[in-house]
């Protein structure tokens, strides 16, 4: 093993703003945050920062489906309920992009990222 995976992190416009929507979404605490990052905790990474948004002058949302601007990572957040899920996400702010199929649906965080809410294995 060459290192240790510590944090992913999200270019955004607003740090805040979408540290409090990915809390919302998968249940974190915001751990610390000013104008240019946010670190976010989750109870399964024993309250250690797992997701961070780091502030970007000019951002570009990524250009999903096209690749005007690429995406170039995105979420899976598993869900009991398609359904539920979307009504949950769409409440806290995500967009709905009409793609998806039975087992997964794809949204857009507040800053653009795509996310995909997706549906328990058999």
């Amino acid at each position: 093993m060459i290192g240790t995976l510590v944090v992913v992190v999200l270019d955004c416009p607003d740090t805040r703003a979408l540290a409090r929507f990915y809390a919302e979404l998968l249940g974190g605490e915001i751990v610390g945050f000013d104008e240019d990052w946010a670190e976010l905790a989750l109870p399964f990474t024993d309250h250690r920062p797992i997701l961070a948004f780091q502030q970007v002058d000019d951002y570009r949302a990524p250009d999903w489906p096209g690749q005007t601007v690429p995406q170039q990572s995105h979420l899976d957040v598993k869900v009991d309920d398609l359904d539920d899920g979307e009504a949950a996400v769409l409440a806290i702010g995500a967009t709905a992009t009409g793609s998806g199929t039975e087992t997964f649906r794809v949204y857009l965080d507040p800053a653009g990222h795509p996310f995909c809410l997706i549906r328990p294995s058999d």
